[in-house]
């Protein structure tokens, strides 16, 4: 529209004005505000404080109680790693439901209309979480590696491989994602809560009573349980079988449902 034409007409004008587009909230900002809200709630703060309270705990069992020769790399990153690998998925529920569960939804997708980007957001921080917590129980368990042997006054022994670290991280980023997927499914902190832990003691438990019942179901339990995959992957040396196996369950348990997910919530009314 050219100048004269909106100078001659002062609601044109004000249209154009109306009209004017802004440069949307930079991601970096979302990832910021979406990675405070993750911890800045009382439910956050103390879930984790009680991972930091699990994992000082379950140090100070290794020292106390494990015979130098089990005062080794591998069990000192275990004892820090375990209390995260449970818990942690649910600070990922917390971060994806919130929106709902707290009513923070009408504020939160106001100022960025885009959902999407909001949920991209939230993913990255569920990520960058389970890498950072990951990245700091490997560390920890190093110090408490060095620092416990030198007390005994035995050999430090370092039994972790590289591959087998990346195994182990692999595996605690996707119960990051298991619980990711949950609150995008139920956009309910206490049902995706339920799910996930019902995912992680339950339904492990009843594949392995029927895999030890059933000699048809031993066979099929790799091609259908996907979390018996997840937990295999802690021993690491996956074979060309076994990551079939994975891709399998995987994509029927995890990524169908985290696709259906986040179509819902793209297309959800927030009130």
């Amino acid at each position: 529209m050219s100048t004269a034409a909106v100078m001659e007409n002062p609601r044109l004008a004000e249209s154009e004005r109306s009209h004017t587009e802004h440069a949307p909230i930079p991601f970096r900002t979302v990832f910021g505000v979406e990675l405070r809200k993750a911890f800045d709630t009382r439910s956050g703060f103390w879930l984790l404080a009680a991972i930091a309270a699990a994992g000082v705990i379950a140090t100070g069992a290794v020292l106390a109680f494990a015979s130098d020769s089990d005062l080794t790399y591998d069990n000192f990153a275990a004892a820090i790693g375990v209390p995260m690998t449970i818990l942690l998925p649910v600070v990922a529920i917390l971060a994806v439901t919130g929106e709902w569960s707290q009513r923070a939804g009408l504020t939160t997708f106001t100022l960025v209309p885009d959902r999407a980007r909001v949920i991209r957001a939230k993913l990255a921080v569920t990520l960058t979480i389970g890498l950072a917590s990951m990245a700091l129980a490997l560390g920890v368990g190093a110090l408490g590696n060095v620092i416990g042997t030198g007390l005994k006054g035995v050999d430090t022994t370092w039994d972790l491989s590289f591959s087998s670290i990346l195994y182990i991280v692999g595996a605690d980023l996707i119960g990051m994602l298991v619980g990711f997927t949950l609150g995008i499914l139920t956009r309910n902190s206490a049902g995706a809560i339920v799910g996930y832990f019902s995912y992680w003691f339950v339904l492990p438990t009843l594949s392995m009573v029927l895999a030890a019942n059933q000699s048809w179901f031993e066979k099929a339990q790799p091609w259908v349980d996907f979390s018996f995959n997840q937990n295999r992957m802690y021993d690491g040396g996956f074979s060309g079988q076994d990551w079939a196996q994975f891709a399998t369950t995987g994509t029927a348990w995890l990524l169908l449902p985290l696709a259906f997910g986040l179509w819902r919530v793209l297309r959800a009314e927030v009130k």
